[in-house]
């Protein structure tokens, strides 16, 4: 039933568990999900991009709602074509008590990003950001509390992590200041500021909160990309909600969104990269666990820097302080990036791992060796999905026939763009989802 990879079935022991001497899959699976997660800080990044060319004017919750639908919609695409919707069904089916979870995690994400509408507003972007980003912290500090994530990897491998998070971190806050020192953005400082930091950090709390569901699903043999299929059902549900609730009822939401007909394209495409990076994301948290996987995506700000900066020209003009900061800033989420690349979990780390495994598999009766094949990157669901592939083309063609009406409607942003660097950066995030997308076939059949 599992997919026949032998260099990976080749270190099993008795009962079905990953042997812990066999460094050379460890090795194998941590840096596929090292490049997930570098690949997941690119695309989130650049998903940043075409929400700027339509965001001007655009009440916040209209652009979040917007920006949901295309992830609604390219999230029931990807599934479809990478694995079908069989697989997906067949997947849920087999842990139907995950749903739940999965549901969950998509309102605290919608939660959090609507938090983030008010931290912006009251403190402004440039202040919130690195605030929301202590998601990153915990993350970590939930792996290790509820999945025995670094527990057992000895005090090198602690400093690495908990270090390179920090390093990310502190090199988002420099590029905070950098915005700052660029627009002044302190003077957005108004009498809410207390309730807008209050926002942010409750933002960071609720997203580093979303990745248990995740971690969770994950040992207990979920295919992420059937997670996130349910995943965007809450998300979808909350941010509707919410959006009916602030913008004023549900017929002010229509025509606020039939006004904003020309900018939809732009979001459904934010909300498209957003996916992508999202899905490299969950496969990084996967495989390298979300203390190491997160503090890697969120690298996003430093592609998000790169889109506004080489693109938009942000730093035209600018003082050498503000470069000064934002070069800080770079080399040290870099370095951060680095120090987290670099720990590999070791053999008591992955026990503790697989002691987390066995505590979801006796609580939902589950089976152990299907879990415990998953997480080797195997499919055990692997051939048993073989019909019901009609239905995949036409969501595919319904996704298609999406853009392309929006497309339709679409008018050229007016913000000054330099048109020399977007073949660059594009270039690049492609040639990370091909390769990373190779790996996952070639190492786990996207399992």
């Amino acid at each position: 039933m599992s997919n026949p990879q032998p260099a990976l079935n080749d270190s099993t022991n008795n009962n079905g568990q990953v042997d812990g001497s066999d460094t050379g899959l460890r090795r194998s699976l941590h840096g596929l999900g090292v490049m997930c997660g570098i690949a997941a800080g690119a695309w989130l990044g650049a998903a940043e991009a075409p929400v700027k060319l339509a965001s001007a004017g655009l009440s916040p919750f209209v652009i979040s709602l917007a920006m949901v639908a295309g992830v609604f919609v390219a999230r029931w695409t990807a599934p479809a074509v990478l694995k079908g919707t069989t697989y997906v069904f067949l997947d849920l089916k087999e842990r139907p008590h995950l749903m739940v979870w999965a549901v969950l995690a998509g309102a605290l994400w919608a939660i959090a990003n609507t938090l983030t509408v008010f931290a912006i507003r009251d403190v402004g972007l440039s202040i919130a950001f690195p605030l929301w980003n202590t998601n990153t912290l915990v993350g970590l500090a939930w792996g290790w509390l509820f999945f025995g994530e670094l527990r057992g990897a000895g005090a090198r491998n602690w400093a690495k992590v908990w270090g390179g998070a920090a390093a990310i971190l502190a090199g988002a806050t420099l590029l905070g200041l950098a915005t700052v020192h660029r627009t002044s953005a302190a003077g957005a400082m108004n009498r809410h500021a207390g309730a807008g930091i209050v926002a942010a950090l409750g933002a960071g709390l609720l997203w580093g909160t979303m990745y248990v569901p995740y971690r969770k699903a994950y040992l207990s043999g979920m295919n992420p990309l059937s997670l996130v299929t349910i995943f965007t059902v809450g998300e979808l549900g909350t941010m509707s909600t919410l959006a009916v609730a602030f913008g004023g009822g549900f017929t002010p939401l229509l025509h606020a969104l039939s006004v904003a007909r020309a900018s939809l394209f732009w979001l459904f495409l934010g909300g498209f990269c957003w996916v992508v990076g999202d899905l490299f994301q969950q496969y990084a948290a996967k495989y390298i666990g979300i203390g190491r996987g997160i503090p890697l995506a969120n690298t996003n700000q430093l592609w998000g820097l790169a889109w506004g900066a080489l693109v938009f020209g942000e730093l035209n003009g600018q003082p050498n302080m503000t470069k000064l900061l934002v070069g800080g800033g770079t080399l040290v989420i870099i370095a951060g990036a680095i120090a987290i690349s670099s720990a590999l979990a070791p053999e008591m780390e992955q026990r503790s791992w697989q002691a987390a495994t066995d505590r979801e598999c006796d609580r939902y009766g589950m089976d152990h060796a299907h879990a415990a094949a998953a997480m080797r990157g195997e499919d055990p669901l692997a051939g048993r999905n073989a019909s019901g592939r009609r239905w995949d083309g036409w969501i595919l063609a319904a996704a298609i026939a999406i853009f392309m009406a929006l497309g339709w409607f679409a008018r050229k942003p007016s913000v000054p763009i330099y048109y020399l660097w977007i073949p660059v950066l594009i270039g690049l995030m492609l040639v990370l989802l091909f390769y990373c997308g190779w790996l996952l076939w070639r190492r786990t059949r996207f399992s």
